[in-house]
C-alpha cells in the first residue's frame, strides 16, 4: 500500500478508503483491478484518482508513467523535472517533411512511417522523440500536473546550479560549470561527459533538419515553450563545452524536450 500515511494522502484519505470498501464490493467487475490480483486495492484507486489530480502519491525522485512508459523524475532546486527525454509519439515522420505550423514528430535515423517499428529502435529507448516546436507544443507530451519548461523556468533551473542571473538571461553559451552537472556521465563522444551531479541526466540526442539527423552523440537539446518572434528558445548542451547554450532557433527543427511539473 503506497504512501498510506504520507502527507500528500492526508487531504483525501477518508475519501479513498470509502471507495476502497465501495470498490471492493464490485472488485470481479471492475475495470480498475491494475494489477490483476482480483482486489481492487488502495493502489488502484490512487492510479485512477491520480489521473484527475486528486489522492496523487506522488513524490519527486518517483517514477511517472505517461502513455505505458514510466519516467524518472529529479528534484533540481524548488522543481520537479523528468530526468530523461520525452517518448510521445503519436505519429513519426522521416526527416524530409517539415512544418513551422503543424506538429512532426522523429526519431533519430528512422525513415517511416511505422510508430512501433520506430518504438522499436535503439535511438528512441535512449534519446526519446525529437519534435518541432508545434508537436513539443501539444497537450499530451506531458502528463496532466506537468508542462514543457518556459525559457524562464530553464534559468530558475540553471540559477540553482550556480548560474548567476545576468548569465542566465544572456544568450549564446553561459555560466561555468552548470552544463558538467546536467549532462550524463556516459554517452557523450570525445569523453564529453558530464558529472550529472544535477541528476538532469541530459543526453546527446542530436537534432532534425531538413537536410537529416545531425550530431546524435555530440550534442543535446532542449526545447522551451517560449516563443522568440517566429523562433523559440531552447538549450543546447554539448561535448566540448561545459556550460550552456541559450539560442532561440526555428519552429520546424527536431529538437529533444522535458517536462517539468506545474
Amino acid at each position: 500500500m503506497r504512501h498510506l500515511l504520507s502527507s500528500a494522502l492526508t487531504p483525501c484519505l477518508t475519501l479513498c478508503l470509502a471507495l476502497l470498501f465501495a470498490f471492493q464490493l464490485q472488485a470481479q467487475t471492475l475495470s480498475s483491478d491494475n494489477n490483476n490480483d482480483g482486489c481492487v486495492n488502495l493502489d488502484d484507486i490512487l492510479n485512477v484518482l491520480s489521473e484527475y489530480g486528486l489522492c496523487s502519491s506522488f513524490a519527486c525522485g518517483d517514477l511517472l508513467s505517461h502513455e505505458g512508459y514510466e519516467y524518472s523524475t529529479v528534484q533540481i532546486g524548488d522543481q520537479c523535472w523528468f530526468s530523461e527525454n520525452c517518448r510521445y509519439l503519436p505519429e513519426v515522420s522521416p526527416y524530409s517533411v517539415s512544418s513551422t505550423s503543424d506538429p512532426y514528430y522523429y526519431v533519430y535515423d528512422y525513415e517511416g512511417s511505422d510508430v512501433e517499428a520506430a518504438k522499436a529502435t535503439a535511438n528512441y529507448a535512449t534519446y526519446g522523440v525529437l519534435y518541432n516546436w508545434p508537436a513539443v507544443m501539444t497537450e499530451d507530451i506531458c502528463p496532466s500536473g506537468w508542462h514543457i519548461p518556459t525559457d524562464l523556468e530553464w534559468q530558475t533551473m540553471e540559477m540553482s546550479l550556480g548560474m548567476s542571473a545576468s548569465d542566465a538571461s544572456s544568450s549564446g553559451w553561459r555560466g561555468t560549470d552548470e552544463g558538467y552537472q546536467m549532462k550524463s556521465t556516459s554517452g557523450w563522444n570525445y569523453n564529453g561527459n558530464g558529472s550529472n551531479s544535477s541528476g538532469f541526466t541530459g543526453l546527446p540526442g542530436g537534432y532534425r533538419y531538413s537536410g537529416g539527423f545531425y550530431f546524435n552523440g555530440y550534442y543535446g537539446y532542449g526545447w522551451s515553450a517560449s516563443e522568440a518572434g517566429s523562433n523559440a528558445w531552447l538549450r543546447d548542451l554539448n561535448y566540448s563545452y561545459d556550460i550552456v547554450y541559450r539560442r532561440n532557433y526555428a519552429r520546424d527543427y527536431g529538437f529533444s524536450a522535458r517536462c517539468v511539473i506545474d
